[in-house]
């Protein structure tokens, strides 16, 4: 036995490069934990795109219901949401009030968002 091996050496010389090797698996885990946040990222900004679009879409349909604006209501809608990066889902009138839905595909994944719209709510306060 060498006089190295018995003092312990020996297993020094075989550690040297470890810490370049826990250095690129870090490396790894933050390239693929990024890799995953990306599509989140833009799939949270595809939906905050839809809803604004379905609020669009419902706004320009209550403003044609109430006279505000000439035309039919479910396809000033669809302009609307069109306009805005969204194709319109489904348009339901009901008196004053518009319901409509807007969807948009992200990553193969239809994401959907429904407003509504109309005139204020009676508070039946007295309007004093």
């Amino acid at each position: 036995m060498t006089r190295d091996a018995r003092l312990g050496r020996g297993s020094r010389a075989r550690e040297q490069g470890s810490g370049s090797v826990l250095a690129v698996a870090l490396a790894a885990s933050i390239l693929v934990l990024t890799g995953l946040a990306l599509p989140l990222n833009s799939a949270l900004t595809v939906r905050q795109t839809v809803a604004n679009a379905a609020d669009a879409a419902a706004l320009a349909a209550a403003d044609t219901v109430s006279g505000v604006v000439s035309g039919y209501p479910c396809e000033n809608a669809a302009e609307a949401a069109r306009l805005n990066g969204a194709e319109l889902g489904e348009c339901s009138v009901d008196g004053l009030e518009v319901e409509v839905s807007a969807t948009r595909r992200v990553l193969g994944i239809a994401v959907v968002v429904r407003a509504r719209a109309g005139p204020p709510p009676d508070t039946g306060s007295g309007g004093e």
